[in-house]
């Protein structure tokens, strides 16, 4: 097993130090107007004018930030400084506080809507910059959007919080802009993002509102019989089919395949990405290890029932609670965080089949989903692993899923063969 450990470990450091960050190191920031580029064809060739969001900015900015905070790429911190520069200067609202959707490449404004999607981005970019830098205007504009969420968006009668709302706070219309909706993925982000937060800061409050925003994903957003997570929610938690939404990923993706009629689905990659997401943020909070422990299996084990490909490895789309899933593709995110969780799972509970599915996962990926030529992973697959979408960058995928997937496999590989001796 260490030298199927040795090889993955070679291997993902392969790729990071001589393909993904070269990649990134040239091509990343944008050296006319600031911030950053993320749209790229499958040769790597940038789309000139292409918009900003703010998902990719700050997930940019967490990226340059991490990779200096946890490898020691310290010459990346002017990267992330000048992101962050050209976020408040663009995306930050003076009238009502908090963060546009969506500016021009040149940074003039095009969508002024308030998602606490991109909200708790901006929280998880800048504070990692701060822990990084040590630069406290990402602490303080952290902590302003965090105030501005408990202010406008908590939901005080059913718990967690209100996703999509204009530009002045005030909730968004039902059905397409989803103001009647509540979401795993958003709360999820919300987990993540409260985790750095409170790592930065060490503030109670911090503290109190993730232990909150966890219990709301518990209580109400996953299905603890199947082992997998719900996907969208009326305001009172009442499960709805999922459905596309105004100013999301899956709104706007090109596409795969398709769900013909609204079903209520989960998502297998969102499901193992919660398992190490919450055992950061136990890990964060000083509690013990075990403390997710029984979930993470549940999580684990549902995707190894129902989204892992055996064959060829890699993870599938979406599928029902139980049940085959229901699209067979594979995109390059869910392939990436199911790298993360499934060794997460391994490092929590020391069983093999965790690891045999990392290694799987990892050989489908670097086989398929990686352009070795260009340095990042292509956006989409068929199940045999035939090319969809070739592009490698665009406005939703950025260093985020890819590069963290790299660095989080590059740590806990070095934790285990170190253990190993």
């Amino acid at each position: 097993m260490r030298e199927k450990l040795e090889i993955a470990a070679q291997q993902i450091s392969s790729h990071l130090n001589q393909e993904f960050l070269p990649f990134w190191e040239s091509h990343g920031v944008d050296e006319v107007y600031g911030g950053y580029l993320t749209t790229f064809d499958e040769t790597g060739k940038v789309k000139e004018d292409e918009d900003k969001y703010i998902v990719t900015q700050t997930r940019m900015i967490w990226a340059y930030s991490a990779f200096a905070r946890k490898l020691g790429h310290t010459e990346y911190l002017p990267k992330a400084k000048q992101g962050v520069e050209f976020f408040i200067r663009h995306f930050w609202d003076e009238t009502y506080g908090g963060w546009y959707w969506k500016t021009a490449r040149d940074g003039s404004l095009l969508d002024n809507g308030k998602v606490v999607y991109g909200q708790t981005f901006a929280i998880y970019a800048l504070a990692e910059y701060t822990l990084a830098s040590g630069d406290q205007i990402g602490k303080e504009y952290a902590c302003r959007t965090f105030d501005l969420l408990q202010k406008y968006c908590a939901d005080t009668r059913y718990g967690g919080y209100l996703e999509n709302l204009e530009p002045d706070w005030s909730p968004s219309a039902p059905g397409f802009a989803a103001g009647d909706l509540k979401s795993l993925d958003i709360h999820m982000h919300t987990l993540e993002a409260f985790t750095t937060l409170y790592e930065c800061t060490g503030q109670e409050i911090h503290r109190r509102k993730l232990q909150e925003v966890i219990a709301v994903i518990l209580d109400h957003m996953v299905n603890q019989e199947a082992g997998c997570g719900r996907n969208q929610f009326g305001l009172n938690f009442q499960v709805r089919p999922a459905i596309n939404i105004r100013r999301t990923w899956n709104a706007e993706r090109e596409t795969g395949e398709v769900i013909a009629q609204p079903t209520d689905t989960t998502s297998y990659g969102h499901n193992v990405e919660l398992v190490w997401l919450l055992n950061r943020a136990a890990q964060i909070m000083g509690l013990p290890a075990d403390t997710y422990q029984s979930l993470t299996r549940k999580l684990a084990d549902h995707a190894l029932k129902y989204g892992f490909d055996y064959k060829l490895g890699g993870v599938f789309r979406d599928g029902p609670h139980e049940g085959a899933p229901l699209v067979r593709d594979k995109e390059w995110w869910q392939n990436c965080e199911s790298l993360v969780g499934f060794l997460d799972a391994y490092e929590q509970l020391g069983e093999e089949k965790y690891l045999d599915a990392f290694l799987k996962n990892w050989s489908f990926d670097t086989t398929y989903m990686i352009n070795h030529e260009v340095g990042e992973w292509r956006q989409l697959l068929k199940e045999d692993g035939t090319v969809i979408i070739g592009q490698i960058g665009n406005p939703w995928k950025a260093m985020y899923h890819t590069g963290r997937s790299m660095m989080e496999c590059t740590l806990r590989l070095r934790r285990l063969l170190e253990q190993q001796g």
